[in-house]
């Protein structure tokens, strides 16, 4: 029986690396015409930034604001993926995109509930791990996702200098 790929979530931390991993979630899920969900998990800030050192905690109205404000920002950014994506591979990119998903979190755990929350059939990062010495330098967050999931992850490395695209400079 063949696996079907309908539905594919998509991690992003904005680095490098996560970018250019979009151009092969948008190619699989053109390959497979499935839909794609776009994540990205802000790191919980450590508990002391708001309280002890800084003079007590922020207002939750404050938090609230300033989480919303990020969220818009982030959801603004990630829409951009899909416009770089269609110069440099042709659409449709936007048709694809069915959710885009920003939470606050650990990202290893965010990336795993989004994808069973969502059933998203694989998951795509990008990663750091190049040639045989990959598992010592992969991302911890790629690593925690590759050796938690229960469904295929693919990971993305940066091709080399030589071979790499700028695809996010147009």
């Amino acid at each position: 029986m063949k696996p079907q790929i309908k539905k594919i979530l998509y991690a992003t931390d904005f680095s490098k690396n996560s970018s250019y991993a979009f151009l092969y979630a948008v190619d699989l899920a053109r390959r497979y015409d499935a839909q794609m969900v776009i994540l990205h998990v802000m790191e919980l800030p450590p508990s002391f930034t708001y309280g002890g050192f800084s003079g007590g905690k922020l207002p939750d109205e404050v938090q609230m604001k300033r989480r919303e404000r990020t969220v818009e920002a982030l959801k603004e950014q990630l829409q951009g993926f899909c416009v770089r994506a269609e110069a440099q591979i042709g659409p449709p990119c936007t048709d694809l995109v069915v959710r885009i998903v920003v939470l606050a979190g650990h990202p290893p755990e965010e990336i795993l509930n989004t994808a069973n929350d969502q059933s998203c059939d694989v998951i795509v990062l990008g990663t750091h791990g190049k040639g045989f010495l990959a598992h010592t330098f992969l991302g911890s967050v790629s690593d925690a996702v590759l050796h938690r999931a229960r469904k295929p992850v693919f990971l993305i490395p940066l091709p080399s200098e030589t071979t790499a695209v700028d695809w996010d400079r147009i």
